[in-house]
Order: C-alpha cells, then sequence, then structure tokens
C-alpha cells in the first residue's frame, strides 16, 4: 500500500514483476499435522478457496470434503487419491493457462502485425537467460527485446521499435532504440 501511494504511475508494474516472480500456484494437500508453506500472498497457513462447482473440478472436491466433515463422515477420498488429485488439477490449470496465453499473444501480434517500425514508450518486465521482456501500453501487450537488450534490467523504461510479428507462434519483437 506504501509503494502504492508513493508511486500510484509505476505500482502496477512493480505489483505485476512481483507476481511474475512468485511463479505459478499449485494445489496441494494439507493433511492434519503435517506443515505446509500455505498461501504466500495471502500470509495464511490454512487456506482454502472455492468458486463455482459446476465450473472447477477443485472446488467440487473441496465441497465434497467440507460436506462430509459437516456430517461427520469419513472423507470420500483417501489421501493419496487426494494427492494425485492435486497433482493433476495443478497440471491441468497449467495447460489451460498455456492456451490462453498464447491465445492473447498471437492475438496481440496480429494486432500489432501492421505496426511494425512503429516506435513505443516500454518497461521492461523480465530478464532472463531466456530473453528480455518488455511491455507496451498502447496497446497494453508484452514482447521481447531482441536487438539492445544489454544492460537493462527490470523496471527500466525504454523507448522501442516493433521489429516483428509472428500471429501464429505469437512473437512480438522489439529493439530498443538508442
Amino acid at each position: 500500500m506504501r509503494r502504492r501511494q508513493l508511486d500510484p504511475e509505476r505500482f502496477p508494474d512493480l505489483s505485476l514483476s512481483v507476481i511474475k516472480l512468485l511463479g505459478r500456484g499449485e494445489y496441494v494437500l494439507e493433511s492434519p499435522g503435517r506443515q505446509t508453506a500455505g498461501h504466500f500472498g495471502l500470509a495464511l497457513d490454512q487456506y482454502t478457496h472455492s468458486t463455482a462447482p459446476n465450473r472447477r473440478y477443485p472446488d467440487i472436491i473441496e465441497q465434497r470434503l467440507l460436506k462430509a466433515a459437516l456430517d461427520g463422515h469419513v472423507a470420500p477420498y483417501a489421501e493419496a487419491e487426494l494427492q494425485a488429485i492435486a497433482a493433476h488439477c495443478t497440471l491441468q490449470e497449467h495447460n489451460a493457462a498455456k492456451v490462453e496465453r498464447q491465445l492473447r499473444k498471437s492475438a496481440a501480434a496480429l494486432l500489432l502485425s501492421v505496426r511494425i517500425g512503429q516506435y513505443f514508450d516500454a518497461i521492461v518486465t523480465g530478464a532472463s537467460d531466456k530473453g528480455t521482456w518488455v511491455r507496451i501500453s498502447a496497446p497494453t501487450t508484452e514482447g521481447k527485446l531482441v536487438r539492445g537488450f544489454e544492460g537493462v534490467d527490470v523496471g527500466d523504461r525504454l523507448r522501442v521499435a516493433l521489429v516483428h510479428t509472428d500471429v501464429e507462434r505469437g512473437y512480438i519483437d522489439f529493439e530498443r532504440l538508442t
């Protein structure tokens, strides 16, 4: 909240960077008497979350467990089953997120394909061995900095030129302007 108040214009960029650094979530089984990491973002040791059970399989499992507990019945799943269900749900959620991400990238590449050669203000949102990534704001989208990435770091503001798009792969490539 303090960072948001100090720099409200750049707070969304900071927030996105922190979320990216945290990595993906996963479903885990918390058994009585065993320590788990809990929910980092909410700073809770014991956490559960539910949406509409007709939409998400993990919610159906959670509600079956809660119903059994409230009715005083034995849990409808053994611990090994719950661990397998958690791993399966995590994998399926990550697979769905990949498809959604690919669709968004391809749509952005299509939208920007007519703007090759144009200049944009950008912010560096990621830097790793796989590449350096920048986000532009009009339209808000992310792409790879393929030239001029030396010496830049997350949070740096740059002026970039759009040099290439590949709609099928969802690639958007920029080069840094000097």
